[in-house]
């Protein structure tokens, strides 16, 4: 039931477990346009709201009318676009500790064919730079104030630096794939090797995007 999909009048609920892409087909499909930019982005609603994700100048945040989730006691709650204090790569969750369930996005309608056109665009530009014919975990780092991850890390010359099957993507250095047999804690290690080299040789902390699960 978590990954259901359904058409509201603002536009679409969709449950915490549906992929971002069966919401974006979903929404193309009842012609209801806003959602394009996600095309492409790994991952479920949930993960999706809680890091607030985004790419090409929009975040799912500028989306999101309320959001709906269960305290670790089971206790039912919604939020509000206002309370979730969505910002980069941010929302409130990240404080609250609350299981997402759902989330209804504020849609507007559009041509089903021009909205797959612009998906396809995202789509087609988002595969000629990112690695997507590796397994990752996305883009690593956040953006740093006036800077950007991966202009920095190949800078550094890290484009192509491994820690066992874990190696800095040499199509888009913002990226760790695993380039065969990599552990967790090959990326890990890698993680930490361009933090060290980037701030020893610019001065800039780069801050994890993606979350350590585990110890």
């Amino acid at each position: 039931g978590f990954k259901k999909v359904r058409r509201t009048e603002k536009g679409i609920i969709a449950g915490a477990a549906a992929s971002v892409l069966s919401a974006c087909s979903f929404a193309q499909k009842e012609s209801l346009t806003g959602m394009e930019f996600l095309w492409g982005i790994p991952g479920s609603i949930g993960g999706a709201v809680y890091m607030n994700a985004g790419a090409y100048g929009g975040e799912i945040g500028q989306l999101v009318d309320i959001c709906g989730h269960a305290s670790l006691d089971g206790t039912l709650g919604t939020f509000t676009k206002e309370e979730l204090a969505f910002s980069y790569r941010h929302s409130i969750y990240q404080e609250q500790g609350d299981v997402i369930l759902w989330t209804e996005l504020v849609l507007q309608p559009g041509n089903p064919e021009e909205i797959r056109r612009m998906m396809e665009d995202y789509y087609s530009r988002r595969k000629a730079k990112q690695p997507l014919e590796y397994p990752s975990a996305g883009s690593v780092f956040k953006r740093p104030q006036g800077h950007f991850a991966g202009a920095l890390i190949e800078q550094c010359g890290l484009k192509g630096c491994r820690v066992g099957g874990a190696m800095v993507s040499e199509k888009h250095a913002g990226f760790i794939v695993n380039s065969g047999g990599a552990t967790c804690n090959d990326v890990l290690k890698l993680i930490e090797l361009i933090q060290e080299r980037v701030f020893a040789q610019t001065g800039v902390r780069l801050e994890c995007e993606v979350k350590r699960l585990g110890r």
